[in-house]
This record gives structure tokens, C-alpha cells and sequence, in this order.
């Protein structure tokens, strides 16, 4: 008879360790992952943290098999009380039957695992000190009906069970160990358990000795075809006490231990661990953006923005209002008398729009934005698995709605800054007023000198009596006049010149605005699922790494 305990997990993180980790992973992949696999994450999460609560000094083991494998006649041989009904013909267990060595903190764990109360048995209470086994104290033995009955209550019972059990026994006779149902059912996809699963070849009274390793030799052999690594295969007979000793000292043992819950929560987490691995992807990932790719954001959205149109108009609206304080307050006199076929074209508006372009309204459109972020991601999506991928394109459009209206605020924000007037405007327009003050003042002067000299009036002060004084009283005017024309001249120049360094300026803090957008509204979101994907790496690096 083959016997074995159940192997101690390799040092690493504990399980409520490794528990939090793949909560971090669950986490991570929510939204971006299967929705199926993180649902089984979930599940694994509840059921795994409810089992860590409840008492770690008892262990649960299932007995499970077919019909007529002797797994009831088993149980009772370990319990050594008729406790479950057998029989050969057809299913005997309908409910689960429980046997517990020590029930101190047993109760809550019973009421979890769902064992009915009238199917719960004491192997060391005041009833029976003399017989019960000391060295099983911590055992919770359970019963399970047949995993091929055909009711599917019981089936769903044994489902239940393999699900949350700490140690799986499977009971297989020597007539029926190959059964298809129970291979195709729960070895294969449980091949990742066999650490926490022992295979009990039971009924090997009816073999002979060299029968018996056939057998075993047999059932290995499909075992490991199967993906069970290393099965563990204890032969047993219900016939004599003798015959379940094997069993015996393999539980005692898993008890003594106290590592099958945690060595079977260990599996369970590598098992879907694996599972996640497929969502990692086999390079390091970039931190966001490569700058080359960030620059032509940038631009695409400075030019969805309109800012290069708009830094023209701040070059013209620029002139136009330069205009009105360093022009020539003389010749806007003359302009306004003048016929405007801007006014005749009814078109005064667009001039006064101009002219007010500081504060205009500005924005961009929700098409050329989507222009813009296409492809901003492909730098850093190659190497991604699809559904990272998608996650990473899908944070570059996060905000892609808000993207318009935060342009536009942008350079909304940009424009007070240049929507100052500069002191030397003030200077030449006080100085083109006084210029034009002193004509005004020469033409009346010349006006008065005229007057007098044609009515012969003697005001008694030279000055506004003597003709002699009107040419050179006109020359200071056409100085003035000359002098206020020269200085528009000169400022238009100087202003024309000035214009085009003025709307550089505006665009490259508009685009300074912009880069700020870009940053918040694209470029950080990408970085932040950049570094999630980062995170669920080094989280699922972890898991595996046990």
C-alpha cells in the first residue's frame, strides 16, 4: 500500500498575501479583461477569504466517488461507526455526511459548508473518549453521493464540494476506475489539484496481490495521461480495519500538517494566475508617450484649435488697434469723411470683429480633435495584448469630448495676456493730440491775425494783431501737421514690424496652453492605464512566482 501526506507548499508569499494580490490583479482588469475570468477571480476572492475566517485547525477531506465504489462502506471503516448508508445497486448518500475529530470552532465551518445538522457526526464527544482517534483531531470527514447518480441534485452536491474542499479523495474500484465521468469530469479539469487530491483504489480484497499492482500500475498510468502530475494512489479494502490504514496515516498526516487548506487555496490561485498570465504580454511597457509622438498631438491639436489662424488675427487685430492710438488723428478725420466701401458692402462688422479678435470666441471641432488622437497610442499599443491595447486607446479618448471646449478655454486663457495695450501707444497717442491741439491752435491763430488784419482791428497785442506773423504761424502748423503724419508713419512701420513677433508669441503660448491640455485630457490618462498595466504585470509576475 502506497501512503502520503500532502507536501508542503514552497516558501513565498502566504496565502492571504497572494489573496490580496490577486485582488490588486481583479482590480487592475476590471473593465479591460474577460468578464468570465474575473468573475471566477471573484468567486475564488469570497470563497477563498470566507475559508481563511473560519478555522484553520480543522481540515475538510471529501470522500468521492461512483456508485458501487465502497466510498460510504470507506467512510465508516475511517470513522469506525456505521455512519452513512451503503449499498451497490444504486446511490445510498443523497445528502453529504459529516464526521469531525474535535468540534470546537467546527460548528461555523459545518454551517458554510452547508452539511445538514441531522448528518453531522462527533468523533470525540462525551459519548465516545475510548474510541475516538486523537491523532485525526481537525479532520472534517465528508460523504459525498455519487458523482454519477442520476439525480442532479446529488451531482450538483458533489460539484459543490470539489469546489471548497481542502483534500480530494476519490474513491475508484478496481471494475470501474477508468469511468469516463469521472475522468472527464473532474481529473482533467482538476489535473492542476494533485497536490491536494489522493486517487484510493478501494475493494483490492477481490484482487490478487499482482492484480492489485496492474492496477495501480494502470490507473497511474491514465492519471498522469490526464495532466495529474505525480498521482497519489492508496489501495484500500473496507473488509478489515487493516485495509484503511494506508488511508488512515495519509490523513493523519494532512492533519497533523495543517497545510491542505492552504495548499489547496495556493493551487486554486496559481490555477487562475495562469489563466491571467495570457493578459500579460512578454515585454516591459513604456511609461506613456514617446516625445516625438507627443509633439505631433500637440500640433495636431494646435492646428484642430484654429491657434495658427487665430495668431494671424491677433496680428491683424494688432495693427488695427496700434491704429487707433499711434495713427494720425487728422487723417482718421479725413478717412471718416471719406466714402467706406467696407460700409457701403455692409461689411463694418467683420472690421469690428477684427479689431476685437482679442476676445472673440474661440474653439475647435469635435472632428478635427478625433483627427487628431487617431493613432496617438500606436507607439506604445504594439506590444500590448489586445485587451491593454484597447484599455490604452480607449484612456486616450477619455476626454475627447471635453477636448473642444478645453482648447478653446485654453487660448481664451492666453489671450489677456496679450490683450494689453503697450505704454509706448499711449505715449504717441498723447503726442499726435498735442500735435494736433498746437495745429488746431495755429490754424485759429492765423484765423484771428486774418481777421484783424482784413477789419483793421487793433487788439493792442501784437501778437494777434500783426498780419506780418501769419506765414510763420502757418509754418509751424504744416510742421505740426507734417510731424504728426511723419510720426504715424514711422509708429505703422514700427508696428508692422513688431506684428509679426507679437503673433509669434501668441501662438507659442497658446500652444504652451495647449500642451497643458493635451497633457491632462490625453497623455496623463495613458500613462495612468500604462502604469495599471504595469502594476497588473508585476502583481500576476508575483502570483506565478510561488
Amino acid at each position: 500500500m502506497t501512503t502520503s501526506a500532502i507536501p508542503r507548499s514552497v516558501e513565498g508569499p502566504g496565502v492571504a498575501g497572494r489573496l490580496d494580490g490577486l485582488e490588486r490583479v481583479v482590480r487592475s482588469g476590471t473593465g479591460r479583461l474577460d468578464a468570465g475570468l474575473l468573475d471566477e477571480a471573484g468567486v475564488l476572492l469570497d470563497r477563498a477569504g470566507q475559508r481563511l475566517r473560519l478555522s484553520g485547525d480543522h481540515t475538510v477531506v471529501t470522500l468521492a466517488g461512483g456508485t458501487g465504489s465502497g466510498k460510504s462502506s470507506l467512510f465508516n471503516a475511517v470513522c469506525g461507526l456505521e455512519l452513512s448508508p451503503t449499498g451497490m445497486r444504486r446511490p445510498m448518500t443523497s445528502k453529504a455526511h459529516a464526521c469531525v475529530w474535535g468540534l470546537d470552532g467546527a460548528g461555523p465551518l459545518l454551517d458554510w459548508l452547508e452539511v445538514d445538522k441531522r448528518h453531522r457526526y462527533a468523533r470525540a464527544s462525551a459519548l465516545d473518549l475510548e474510541r475516538a482517534d486523537a491523532s485525526l483531531h481537525g479532520l472534517v470527514l465528508i460523504d459525498l453521493p455519487d458523482h454519477d447518480s442520476i439525480q442532479a441534485v446529488h451531482r450538483a452536491e458533489v460539484d459543490r464540494f470539489v469546489g471548497i474542499a481542502d483534500l480530494l479523495i476519490w474513491v475508484v474500484d478496481p471494475q470501474k476506475y477508468a469511468d469516463a465521468a469521472l475522468h472527464r469530469n473532474y481529473i482533467v479539469p482538476f489535473a492542476r489539484h494533485a497536490n491536494v487530491t489522493l486517487i484510493v483504489l478501494n475493494q483490492v480484497d477481490r484482487l490478487q496481490p499482482a492484480e492489485i499492482d496492474d492496477c495501480v500500475t494502470d490507473l497511474r498510468r491514465l492519471l498522469e495521461a490526464e495532466g495529474l502530475a505525480d498521482p497519489r494512489i492508496v489501495t484500500t479494502s473496507a473488509v478489515s480495519d487493516e485495509g484503511v490504514e494506508g488511508l488512515r496515516e495519509v490523513l493523519v498526516d494532512t492533519v497533523a500538517a495543517r497545510r491542505a487548506r492552504d495548499s489547496r487555496l495556493d493551487t486554486d490561485i496559481d490555477k487562475i494566475a495562469e489563466r491571467f498570465a495570457d493578459f500579460r504580454g512578454e515585454t516591459d511597457p513604456p511609461a506613456g508617450i514617446g516625445a516625438e509622438r507627443r509633439t505631433e498631438l500637440v500640433q495636431s491639436l494646435t492646428d484642430a484649435a484654429g491657434a495658427p489662424a487665430v495668431a494671424e488675427a491677433m496680428e491683424s487685430a494688432y495693427e488695427l488697434r496700434a491704429a487707433d492710438f499711434v495713427g494720425w488723428p487728422v487723417s482718421a478725420m479725413v478717412t471718416r469723411l471719406r466714402s467706406d466701401p467696407l460700409r457701403r458692402m455692409r461689411l463694418t462688422e467683420l472690421r469690428e470683429e477684427l479689431r476685437n479678435a482679442f476676445t472673440g470666441p474661440i474653439g475647435a471641432q469635435q472632428g478635427d480633435v478625433d483627427n487628431a488622437l487617431q493613432g496617438v497610442t500606436d507607439g506604445v499599443t504594439a506590444d500590448l495584448p489586445a485587451p491593454w491595447a484597447r484599455s490604452v486607446r480607449a484612456a486616450a479618448r477619455t476626454h475627447a469630448a471635453e477636448l473642444p471646449e478645453a482648447l478653446g478655454v485654453s487660448l481664451k486663457d492666453a489671450l489677456p495676456a496679450f490683450n494689453q495695450v503697450p505704454g509706448w501707444w499711449w505715449l504717441v497717442k498723447t503726442w499726435q493730440y498735442f500735435l494736433v491741439l498746437v495745429s488746431g491752435l495755429g490754424i485759429l491763430w492765423i484765423a484771428v491775425l486774418t481777421a484783424s488784419a482784413v477789419l483793421g482791428a487793433d487788439t493792442g497785442n501784437v501778437l494777434l494783431s500783426e498780419a506780418g506773423l501769419i506765414p510763420y504761424v502757418a509754418v509751424l502748423v504744416v510742421c505740426t501737421l507734417g510731424m504728426g503724419a511723419l510720426t504715424a508713419s514711422a509708429c505703422r512701420n514700427l508696428v508692422a514690424l513688431s506684428s509679426a513677433k507679437h503673433g509669434e508669441r501668441m501662438e507659442s503660448h497658446m500652444r504652451e496652453r495647449i500642451e497643458t491640455v493635451a497633457d491632462e485630457k490625453v497623455l496623463a490618462p495613458v500613462a495612468e492605464e500604462l502604469s495599471r498595466y504595469a502594476e497588473f504585470r508585476e502583481e500576476v509576475r508575483s502570483l506565478l512566482a510561488r
